[in-house]
């Protein structure tokens, strides 16, 4: 078995690397400090087990494995964890193995054991598990060719939907991800504000409102040169939005 350690305190990743050696069976081909480093490592060396602890910067734990469900054969997960919060259920009820810290050998030997009978299947049920509790994500993941590109929500200047897709239109280009715009509307409602049934911009982007000849309103997007049109239903309160800026 393949593994990648995932925890930012280079002690505990030396740690389990030699909890993992004395055990014997598993390969470590790989470390990250985070877990945005963790899903660029598992496209880069393709792991079978992830080692993932959850408190980390830039991106923790908890969200590094609902991106990772998405794949279409996920990696096993055993989440390593100083805190028995109120998540450790969901990934128990769902073949998710945890270990509390410190690691004792026995019971990362026992957690190996399940990670072998691991299913992509079980993943994406833990990420569907998730979902009714879940923090606000840093990111934002989309599937290109196969692989994950994860786009830090702070870059995105607006989102429209197409179809069954929502367009990311973010600082480097757009993506497109399969996710309903009402859900990334009531996750992000602190980032993202309303301006047509179709599209959400970013309040830290907008920068006022142009109104042209034949009276239709236009949003000002920093950075975006294409007009996003305003709805007269979503206009009142977006005028009050923006007398706040």
């Amino acid at each position: 078995m393949r593994a990648l350690v995932v925890d930012d305190e280079p002690l505990a990743r030396e740690r389990m690397r030699a909890l993992l050696a004395e055990i014997g069976g598993v390969e470590v081909v790989g470390e990250a400090g985070n877990g945005r480093d963790a899903l660029d490592a598992v496209a880069q060396l393709a792991p079978d087990l992830l080692l993932l602890d959850i408190r980390m910067p830039v991106m923790d734990g908890i969200e590094a494995a609902r991106h990772l469900g998405s794949l279409e054969s996920p990696p096993a997960l055993i989440f390593c964890t100083a805190y028995g919060d109120h998540a450790l259920a969901a990934f128990e009820a769902n073949a998710v193995d945890y270990l509390l810290k410190p690691v004792r050998g026995e019971r990362l030997r026992a957690a190996l054991a399940k990670a072998r009978r691991w299913s992509g299947e079980e993943a994406r049920g833990m990420e569907r598990a998730l979902g009714a509790g879940r923090s606000t994500r840093t990111h934002l993941c989309a599937r290109v060719r196969g692989s994950l590109v994860l786009v830090p929500v702070a870059d995105v200047a607006y989102l429209l939907a197409e179809d069954k897709y929502v367009v990311v239109h973010h600082a480097k280009g757009e993506v497109l991800i399969e996710e309903p715009l009402k859900a990334l509307e009531e996750e992000f409602e602190d980032r993202f504000v309303r301006i047509h049934r179709n599209c959400l911009v970013a309040r830290a982007k907008l920068a006022g409102l142009t109104r042209t000849p034949d009276g239709r309103l236009f949003a000002n997007v920093e950075g975006v040169t294409t007009a996003l049109e305003v709805s007269r239903r979503n206009l009142p309160a977006l005028r009050k939005l923006i007398r706040t800026l």
